[in-house]
């Protein structure tokens, strides 16, 4: 039987995990790696249950970054659709609504780093390898990282790591701002879901209000009121406020996990 590529489970409640699993390629992201993310996230996106996503590798390691061999030979149509390929896979997660944190064990190179930056947590242990070989491959970075690393680490930090090629400890990343969490090695991936567990509580609505402009910053200061005013008037309105006046009133956590079943039935 062979095993899939990408493996889904539910290590809590309403959290979705998405691993890569080709530990015979150190978990290399190939076009089937790809598809199945853009296969498999849409439906997560969508089921109404899933409110966070852990994304990570199988057998301890995240991945070795994009498959080289899978680049080699090709002209500049197949170039371009690799790309348009990647960039679906980077929308989807950049844009997803929920909380998407990422599980940073053993290596992490290349493209699964593009792909981390573009989600919301990153969870490092110090024996964490962050790698950017682009340059030395004769390439740019891509998967966003030159929008999404300077947002991070600052322009200086990611202009010396990117061209230097150096690795980046995980001790390093939580220090410059790479990885928000470091703990001890064994502990990454079980800390991402309690992660994702924690941030699945957060009212659904707000969160994706405020991932959507953190993402997409307004080009002026006039552009964001306007904005806060659209988001604010929905959400003003809307039960999740009412959920979390109520709770502060009670002397209560909110429930908005209660809430949104309350609201879907």
């Amino acid at each position: 039987m062979v095993e899939p590529v990408l493996v889904l489970d539910r290590p809590a409640a309403h959290v979705g995990r998405l691993r890569i699993n080709r530990p015979d390629k150190r978990n290399a992201i190939d076009y089937d790696v790809r598809q199945g993310f853009i296969d498999a996230l849409p439906a997560l996106l969508a089921d109404g249950q899933t409110r966070a996503l852990v994304l990570g590798g199988t057998q301890g390691a995240f991945s070795a970054g994009g498959d080289v061999t899978s680049m080699e030979g090709l002209d500049e149509q197949g170039a371009r659709e690799r790309m348009r390929h990647i960039h679906v896979l980077c929308g989807l997660v950049a844009n997803a609504g929920i909380p998407v944190v990422s599980a940073m064990e053993g290596f992490a190179a290349g493209a699964v780093v593009g792909l981390a930056l573009l989600g919301d947590h990153i969870v490092a242990g110090p024996g964490t390898k962050v790698m950017f070989p682009f340059l030395k491959l004769g390439l740019a970075p891509d998967w966003g990282q030159l929008l999404t690393l300077p947002r991070r680490v600052g322009l200086g930090v990611a202009r010396r790591i990117l061209a230097s090629g150096e690795t980046v400890t995980g001790e390093e990343a939580f220090r410059i701002g790479l990885a928000d969490t470091l703990v001890p090695d064994a502990e990454v991936m079980d800390t991402a879901v309690a992660k994702a567990a924690d941030l699945a509580r957060l009212p659904a609505d707000a969160f994706a209000c405020m991932k959507r402009r953190l993402n997409e910053p307004s080009a002026s200061l006039a552009a964001e009121f306007k904005r806060e005013e659209d988001d604010q008037a929905m959400l003003l309105t809307g039960p999740g406020f009412r959920e979390g006046f109520d709770a502060l009133r009670s002397k209560r956590a909110p429930d908005f996990i209660a809430l949104a079943r309350a609201t879907m039935s």
